[in-house]
């Protein structure tokens, strides 16, 4: 039987340049669109006397051989910024015992970005080539590095309210691409792009949707905040929207929730998911109507990056 071993956060940052993060999640979704995998709803518990809450994300993945579970606190700190962690245990389908418990707040940002990088590569058009960033963190960061070789993008603009004072910050942008160029307000910075990534933490709308070009592509992530949402819910009702999981997305993603109850969506609406995208299942957007792709975070992506590194520990520890 394998040793289990636990990578911290040191051990994941040495192996993830080795790991083909879109290759792994492509393979993932196939998987999950085949019956290869399955996937529950996340749940949320809250910790007594309102101290914060903590996220479980299931999967199973056949295919691999592995099961297991990231758990996710965010603990809110007096004065302070709110803790967040996140750690993922991997186990083995064959033997039911423990391989790995893997530091998962890197490998986190990374299947976030990937996974937002994998909708815009079945979704967005061949020809796109004018992209926007919302935010400007380490996770706004990461989805451009996987986004950076999916088109030819002849001009990407980023905005947060953040880089306005932060010299630094700018620079380390400037440095990501020639192709960047800084935007003084969200509505500079989305309009005519193909294709706008939403990668902030913020639990209210930051564009104006108004502003977005026919059949642009408009991706947006989560953040545990209470009812956090990037867009209008209204938006939902005028763009052709799909989801990383059609089965569990809608129960979890604030905007969906209330667009069923204020403005008349339903998650009949969507159109399709990245199972159905990637086994080429679910209709295509048409280019009529701006397109919106909504990502919650699966158990199965953050398994599917533990044993990424797992397996490229086990070979490292082989040599």
């Amino acid at each position: 039987m394998t040793t289990p071993i636990v990578l911290n956060a040191a051990d994941v940052a040495a192996l993830l340049p080795q790991l083909d993060v879109l290759a792994e999640l492509r393979s993932l979704f196939q998987a999950l669109g085949e019956g290869q995998a399955a996937q529950p709803a996340q749940t949320v518990t809250d910790f007594p006397g309102g101290g914060g809450d903590f996220i479980t994300y299931l999967g199973a993945i056949a295919a691999q051989g592995v099961f297991g579970a990231k758990l996710s606190p965010y603990i809110p700190v007096k004065n302070g910024a709110p803790i967040i962690t996140a750690w993922t245990q991997l186990m083995s389908m064959t033997t039911g015992a423990p391989l790995a418990m893997v530091d998962a707040m890197q490998l986190t940002t990374e299947r976030t970005a990937g996974t937002t990088a994998l909708a815009v590569d079945l979704l967005a058009p061949a020809t796109a080539s004018r992209l926007a960033i919302v935010g400007a963190g380490p996770v706004a960061q990461a989805h451009l590095h996987h986004v950076l070789g999916l088109r030819d993008w002849d001009e990407i603009r980023v905005f947060s309210p953040s880089l306005g004072a932060d010299a630094d910050k700018q620079a380390l942008w400037s440095g990501l691409s020639s192709a960047v160029t800084l935007a003084g307000d969200a509505d500079s910075c989305i309009a005519e792009a193909d294709v706008v990534m939403l990668c902030t933490s913020s639990g209210h709308p930051v564009i104006n949707p108004l502003m977005l070009k026919r059949g642009a592509l408009v991706t947006s992530i989560s953040t545990n905040a209470p009812n956090a949402h990037e867009v209008p819910p209204e938006f939902l009702t005028a763009a052709e929207v799909y989801c990383d999981y059609a089965p569990t997305t809608p129960a979890a993603a604030a905007e969906m929730r209330l667009a069923v109850q204020n403005h008349g969506w339903s998650a009949d609406d969507l159109r399709g998911d990245l199972a159905e995208l990637t086994c080429g299942t679910c209709p295509m957007p048409t280019g009529v109507r701006p397109v919106y792709f909504r990502s919650v975070g699966l158990g199965l992506e953050d398994i599917a990056m533990a044993h990424g590194v797992w397996k490229l520990a086990q070979a490292a520890g082989e040599k």
